[in-house]
């Protein structure tokens, strides 16, 4: 049975917007939420860019049954992945054990703005693998010190820690990255169907786990089919770049330029546009085929969240569940 997500786009909404969008899918009966880490957002027309930990901190607060995910943090520049063993084992106490922490290696658009430059993707999974590592060491809950290529830490222990610590996820692209993780991780995550990245996973476990394979899917709903595509063009053009292009480019303007060559049509045959609702149903068929147990779906635009959710997200999530349970 496929488990079905909503996502708290920190890139389009308001932190306080994103807190009742929370509680609105908890009561509409969405199974977790994950949320987006970002420092900036994409495109200047998405307008937002608050801090991921402190609104889901509030969620855990204003909410009870949801489960919730970063999805996903990068441990490697911005945040050295000490301060995300404290911060996740905090939000695990405060969310009752509902959260799950996602990992990735990060995009230059968000993590270069500490001034630290931006690795070659060879040595950002290098580093991505030793954040793993100390996160895993501190949350036993034993003093740590470590010392590693990229990273130390000195005598450290996480004081408020979750019996059992804090599951992880992490993102994957690539038959190498998938037997590099896959032993190091709980779950996967990743943005795009890929039947090879589950099966390599669970032939990279063995003796372990198969764990929650978790992906996402933009939907662009509304009443209006052209408003529908015209938002999404708007705000989600930059979706098609795909990751190579998308995690080397540092900034709004540069997102801007790599996409303004991307039509209207381009993007409706992308995402799944419009008020039908048994074909965004459908759009998610690729993920379910593939062998993915998770699926958060993305509403684009502030301007339609809370529409859809009175309106169309019970609905929808009746027709997921009737489709692929």
């Amino acid at each position: 049975m496929t488990d079905f997500g909503y996502t708290l786009m920190t890139e389009q909404s308001g932190p306080k917007e994103l807190v009742g969008y929370a509680v609105d899918a908890e009561r509409i009966g969405f199974d977790f939420a994950v949320s987006s880490d970002h420092y900036s957002p994409w495109l200047v027309s998405q307008g937002h860019a608050s801090h991921a930990w402190t609104m889901l901190g509030a969620v855990a607060q204003a909410t009870e049954r949801i489960g919730l995910m970063t999805y996903v943090t990068a441990p490697i520049i911005r945040y050295h992945p000490a301060i995300v063993a404290q911060k996740a084992a905090t939000l695990q106490l405060l969310a009752d054990g509902r959260f799950t922490l996602g990992l990735g290696s990060g995009e230059n658009l968000n993590e270069h703005t500490v001034g630290e430059g931006w690795p070659a993707v060879a040595v950002r999974q290098d580093m991505l693998e030793e954040a793993v590592h100390v996160i895993r060491a501190l949350h036993s809950g034993e003093l740590v010190t470590w010392e590693g290529q990229y990273f130390r830490v000195d005598s450290s222990r996480i004081w408020d820690l979750p019996e059992g610590g804090v599951p992880i996820g992490i993102a994957v692209s690539g038959e190498k990255s998938v037997e590099r993780f896959a032993p190091l991780g709980d779950h996967l995550v990743a943005v795009q169907p890929d039947a090879a990245a589950v099966s390599g996973w669970d032939a990279a476990r063995v003796g372990l786990p198969a764990g929650r394979k978790i992906g996402q899917i933009p939907i662009s709903w509304d009443p209006d089919r052209e408003r529908a595509i015209e938002r999404a063009h708007e705000q989600f053009r930059w979706f098609g770049g795909g990751w190579d292009v998308n995690a080397d480019l540092p900034t709004t303007k540069g997102f801007q330029a790599a996409s303004q060559f991307v039509r209207p049509e381009d993007v409706a045959a992308s995402i799944a546009c419009g008020p039908d609702l048994d074909a965004i149903a459908e759009s998610f068929a690729p993920f379910v085929e593939a062998g993915f147990t998770d699926i958060a779906l993305v509403q684009v635009g502030d301007e339609a969240q809370q529409r859809f959710l009175d309106e169309a997200a019970g609905p929808l999530l009746e027709k997921l569940r009737a489709r692929y349970s």
